[in-house]
């Protein structure tokens, strides 16, 4: 049974009696004469659905994004490749599940794709530490990366984790220097790299695997420096003032994370839609999107030569934050 978030119980109750409807069809051998009724309560259901998605607020969206139910890289895999085999280690000091990436084929063209996961139930989320790597974990991506490069096959990252993990033992082995590198290193690979931000792209974290000559988010997800639990807490949490969802709801609102505000800003390229009620609502026809889209993008990079390539890539990252100045 799936979950439902709190904006999403009207449609919940409505599914529900849909489906105990259909029951009692079925258990009746077609005898109760109950088919105008759903088809009358399905249509309600789509239109309530479509009016709902429609104005979700910054909040809603950070919800949504990290909805248990959601697609995560492991899915999106399993959905879009045509064989996939799994690589592991940094060759420095293990394997962090919390990174995972391997070569594939997708429509016939080999790719390597390194992405967060999550964990689907609370045993597999502990091994993976919630989608929250350690230093070894971008090691790893970096080594694939270079791995790709080397045999002149594109790469496609896909960001899904609230940020890098900050235990201490993740600081002693380098984090902040792991994500640094991966930056300076990716932004030299002159192979075409694609990201997609699939669920929750946080911090420096996501930054580690999102440098790409194609940024592009899933139009539910959202992407920024600081979750607004975090924001909440810097600017407004005091020891006789607790938080509540108020305050996480103004500070997303104040971060622009959705991925209409980034497109707004040039952050990303493209918003790919999502099927009514998002991707964890339909993952096949989610995967569909995400696939259309990463073998059109390769065929178009692949045209680009090299050097243009990276010139472009680069230019791209140094824009990020740029402004113009007006006089008034």
């Amino acid at each position: 049974m799936r979950a439902y978030l709190d904006f999403e119980k009207p449609l919940e109750e409505l599914e529900l009696r849909i489906a105990e409807m259909q029951e009692l069809q079925i258990s009746s051998n077609g005898l109760s004469n109950g088919t105008a009724d759903i088809s009358s309560l399905t249509e309600t259901l789509e239109n309530l659905r479509k009016e709902i998605f429609k104005n979700l607020t910054p909040w809603q969206k950070c919800q949504l994004a990290r909805h248990s139910d959601r697609p995560y890289t492991m899915d999106y895999i399993n959905k879009i490749t045509d064989t996939f085999i799994e690589l592991h280690g940094d060759r420095r000091y293990s394997d962090d599940p919390a990174i995972v990436g391997g070569l594939g084929t997708i429509g016939g063209i080999s790719v390597l794709i390194v992405g967060h996961q999550k964990g689907r139930g609370t045993k597999d989320r502990i091994i993976r530490n919630f989608g929250q790597p350690n230093p070894e974990g971008y090691r790893k991506a970096l080594r694939l990366m270079k791995l790709a490069r080397r045999f002149d096959i594109p790469i496609v990252t896909f960001i899904d984790t609230p940020g890098a993990y900050p235990g201490i033992g993740a600081e002693e082995r380098g984090q902040a220097e792991a994500i640094a590198v991966n930056l300076m290193e990716i932004s030299m690979l002159d192979v075409p790299i694609i990201s997609i931000v699939i669920g929750e792209g946080g911090s420096g974290g996501a930054l580690a695997l999102s440098v790409s000559d194609r940024l592009v988010m899933l139009e539910h997800s959202i992407y920024s420096v600081i979750s607004p639990e975090g924001c909440a807490a810097i600017l407004w949490n005091s020891p006789d003032k607790g938080l509540n969802q108020e305050d996480f709801a103004k500070a997303a609102e104040a971060l622009k994370l959705t991925a209409s505000d980034l497109l707004n800003f040039n952050i990303i390229d493209t918003i790919l839609p999502e099927p009514p009620g998002g991707a964890h609502a339909d993952p096949d026809k989610a995967a569909i999107t995400v696939k259309n889209y990463i073998i059109e993008t390769i065929k178009y990079l692949r045209k680009i030569p090299r050097k243009q390539l990276l010139k472009s890539r680069q230019k791209k990252l140094r824009n990020i934050g740029s402004f113009t100045e007006t006089k008034p």
